[in-house]
């Protein structure tokens, strides 16, 4: 069974096709209206469960078009609406589930939740964020820079600010797809040492540079992300903002990459803090591109879950 719970449990090989399929999917689409079905059906009959324990946007309108588009249908619960690991057990609701549906994505908090429900669900489960993890977003990612600049490979990747779970799985990746990574923020947000740890023993180069300026030289990508969550309180909130503003990603900054960098925010942003508008909104900046792919990325998962 073909669980997608982070990159770096998942086979190169297996990445690689479905990011290659995602872009064939794309291309297949290009002039048709969005709630036109796929030409390929392939996930006609599948019911596929959409959990959010946290709110979401980009995840549940991408994945639940995604699952319409192929054919298939969708039932989106909430967090409130199940009562995960309250009312009844994760183990519990993972083996009812899976006597109703056929696939089971779920955007939680805690790392453990998605690992004991896929642990005992008997159908395929989706990785949509933890608070460790987010694979589904850095496979968007790296279609994305591939359909823009190529194959990822060899190429530096800059990451500004929070060591978080968007760059965990960006460290996943670059062991993973091949590409050497950089971190770039204050000691007190560093990532977990095993994620960078873990790429360099796959022969890639990953290193921490407290300089932004001297992080982003030669670079070939530069992402951020934004530096509070929408529950930190105002406290921690003014204490992040204080940490990393030198880290934000500004004209200034970008200067120091290659005159073709791209620029990347997973979203949402809260523009003029991680990154200003003239990036944002710049020639190099590719996050509606970004955004569009979690569609296409994420049908590809899907299929490969399902064997489809």
């Amino acid at each position: 069974m073909n669980h997608f719970l982070d990159i770096n449990k998942t086979d190169p090989a297996d990445l690689r096709h479905m990011i290659d399929h995602a872009s064939t999917m794309k291309a297949a689409r290009q002039g048709l209206p969005k709630g036109t079905p796929d030409a390929d059906q392939p996930l006609a009959g599948h019911m596929v469960a959409l959990i959010f324990e946290k709110p979401s946007t980009r995840t549940r309108v991408s994945f639940d078009l995604g699952v319409r588009q192929m054919g298939g249908q969708t039932m989106v619960l909430s967090g409130s609406e199940m009562q995960l690991g309250h009312g009844e057990t994760i183990a519990d609701t993972a083996r009812v589930l899976s006597r109703y549906v056929d696939l089971i994505m779920i955007r939680t908090f805690e790392e453990d939740v998605l690992l004991e429900m896929a642990e005992h669900a008997t159908v395929p489960v989706i990785n949509g964020l933890t608070n460790r993890t987010h694979p589904c977003q850095i496979m968007a990612d790296v279609m994305t820079f591939e359909e823009h600049r190529g194959p990822i490979n060899g190429k530096k990747v800059v990451w500004c600010g929070d060591g978080n779970n968007v760059f965990a799985s960006f460290a996943h990746a670059a062991g993973q797809f091949g590409f050497d990574l950089t971190f770039s923020g204050p000691p007190t947000l560093d990532p977990e040492r095993g994620f960078l740890e873990e790429a360099r023993a796959k022969g890639v180069t990953v290193e921490i540079e407290r300089d932004p300026a001297k992080a982003a030289d030669g670079a070939d990508l530069v992402v951020t992300d934004t530096w509070v969550s929408m529950h930190d309180s105002q406290t921690a909130r003014e204490r992040r903002h204080n940490q990393l503003r030198p880290y934000q990603v500004n004209a200034e900054l970008m200067a120091h990459a290659k005159p073709d960098a791209l620029f990347m925010h997973c979203l949402p942003a809260h523009r003029n803090e991680e990154a200003t508008d003239a990036v944002m909104d710049g020639p190099n900046s590719v996050i509606f591109d970004e955004a569009e792919n979690r569609l296409h990325a994420q049908k590809a998962i899907l299929r490969w879950c399902l064997n489809a």
